[in-house]
């Protein structure tokens, strides 16, 4: 059998993964990635160098959105609370 070597989500997965991690039982909660910018001079030889724009993924994480889309999900759906048992009723 081959080997795994990587496995893919959906924004709505991932989202899911992490407003569990963090305990999130309430409110819509969406993909939040901030990007960064960097320049450099690329390419296959020192004779032929071109600028190039490097852009990595500085942050990565969740935050509130106003309404579920493909990027969100409901947490009290895919978190719910956990519901606080009532100890059962002595007969009397």
């Amino acid at each position: 059998m081959a080997e795994v070597k990587q496995y893919v989500f959906s924004h709505k997965e991932v989202v899911e993964a992490l407003v569990k991690k963090q305990g999130i039982h309430e409110g819509i909660w969406g993909l939040y990635v901030e990007f960064g910018i960097a320049a450099a001079n690329v390419g296959p030889s020192e004779d032929q160098i071109s600028p190039a724009a490097i852009v990595p993924i500085v942050k990565l994480g969740i935050q509130r959105f106003d309404q579920e889309n493909n990027l969100s999900v409901d947490a009290s759906k895919v978190n719910p609370s956990p519901r606080k048992s009532t100890p059962p009723k002595s007969k009397k």
